[in-house]
C-alpha cells in the first residue's frame, strides 16, 4: 500500500495535521459523523465499522511512513473510538458533550486495559487503547442514563 494513501487515511484525511489538538478535532469530527446518522442505526454501524475497519488496515502502515510510534497525526484512532463511544445512545448534546469529555479523559488517561493495548505494535496499539476508551465511555453512558430513567 502506498505510505501517503495510509497516511492521508490514518491522519483521517489530514485532520491529523492540524497543529493545536489534532486528537482533540477527530474526535469533534466523530462526533459529528455519529450526530449525523443518529437517526440511522444501519448507517452509523456501518460507518462506526468501515472506520475501524480502516485504522486497523492502514494505521500501522502510516506509522512505518512516519517512523514514529503512535505518532499524534494519526488520528483516525479518535474517530472510531468517539463513534463507538456515543453507539446506541440518544445523541442529545448534554449526552454528546459528557461523552465526548469522558472520551477524551479515558483517552489520555488509560485505564487499564487500555494501557496495556497501547504498548502493542503497530494498529494494533494505536487502535485497541481507543476502542477501550470508547467502550468505557458507551457503558458509563448506558449505566447513567438507564439508571436515571432517561433511557430502558
Amino acid at each position: 500500500m502506498s505510505p501517503n494513501i495510509s497516511k492521508f487515511i490514518a491522519t483521517f484525511f489530514y485532520t491529523g495535521y492540524c497543529p493545536v489538538a489534532p486528537g482533540t478535532l477527530a474526535s469533534a469530527i466523530g462526533a459529528a459523523i455519529a450526530f449525523a446518522l443518529r437517526f440511522n442505526v444501519a448507517g452509523y454501524a456501518f460507518a462506526m465499522v468501515t472506520v475501524t475497519v480502516l485504522g486497523f488496515f492502514f494505521a500501522g502502515e502510516a506509522e512505518k511512513a512516519i517512523g514514529k510510534k503512535d505518532p499524534g497525526c494519526i488520528v483516525i484512532d479518535e474517530v472510531s473510538g468517539i463513534m463507538i463511544s456515543f453507539f446506541m445512545l440518544p445523541l442529545y448534546w448534554p449526552i454528546i458533550v459528557t461523552g465526548f469529555f469522558l472520551f477524551r479523559a479515558f483517552d489520555m488517561f488509560k485505564i487499564p486495559p487500555a494501557d496495556l493495548f497501547e504498548k502493542m505494535p503497530g494498529s494494533r496499539g494505536i487502535m485497541l487503547d481507543d476502542i477501550m476508551a470508547g467502550i468505557y465511555t458507551n457503558l458509563i453512558l448506558q449505566i447513567a442514563l438507564r439508571l436515571s430513567g432517561a433511557i430502558w
